[in-house]
Formats: C-alpha cells, structure tokens, sequence
C-alpha cells in the first residue's frame, strides 16, 4: 500500500498588492483503487473517530475502499497479508476493499483523531467484522 506524502499547492496567480490570495486546496492523498461501487445512485459518509490510548478497532473487512485522514496522534493499521501501515497526524491512507484488517492507536498517552470518508451503495455498512 502507498502512503501519499502531502504536497504544497502555490496560487496559480498572484493578488494585487494589499489582497489577500485566493484559498488554495492542499493535495494530501492521490491513489488509484479499485472497488468503488457503480450503482446509479451511492451514498456518502463521513465519520468522525477518537481512538483512545491502547484502543484497537475490531477486526473487520470494508465493502469499498475508505479514506482515513488523522488529525491527532498516530493510526496504525494492521493489513492481513499485506503488512503494517503507521499514518501521522497530518496524512491519509486508504483502506483497501475485502482485506481484512484492525486498526491501533499504540499510544500509550496520545489519542488518535481520524476523519472516516467513504463512498458505497446505499445501505452498505460501514464495516463487517470478522471472527
């Protein structure tokens, strides 16, 4: 799995002296995935998570990919078959479709803040555990 590094975004065009520039959008993750649903219509979540100190997620599968961004504190994502991914504040990841997988604060101080975004068919839970 790639972790896309945040890349600074300069304004196209320079304000007159005395104005402000316009906002620019900052680039914080660029992937190619697949699994994305194709239905007429989908559904859009965003999602807000604290992990506390020592706290884990269940293990789960997604259904389609789903964008991670953490705010605070450090993620870590265990991939089964595919190893260990470690996001800092500041960066993003995708969770890739059909892998199982748990997700760690291992922190023992420091909670972690994510923003969850994904996109899917109506209906389709967010996750599906696993034994």
């Amino acid at each position: 799995m790639r972790l896309a590094v945040p890349l600074f975004v300069a304004s196209a065009a320079m304000a007159p002296a005395g104005e402000q520039a316009p906002a620019q959008p900052e680039l914080l993750l660029r992937e190619t995935i697949a699994g994305m649903p194709r239905g007429e219509r989908q559904e859009v979540q965003v999602l807000a998570a604290t992990i506390a100190p020592g706290q884990s997620t269940i293990f789960h599968t997604h259904s389609f990919p789903v964008t991670v961004v953490v705010l605070e504190g450090t993620f870590t994502l265990d991939l089964q078959g595919r190893g260990t991914v470690t996001v800092p504040a500041g960066r993003s990841m995708i969770e890739p479709p059909n892998v199982p997988m748990t997700g760690h604060n291992r922190s023992a101080t420091e909670p972690a803040r994510v923003i969850i975004f994904y996109v899917a068919d109506p209906g389709t839970p967010f996750l599906h555990p696993l034994p």
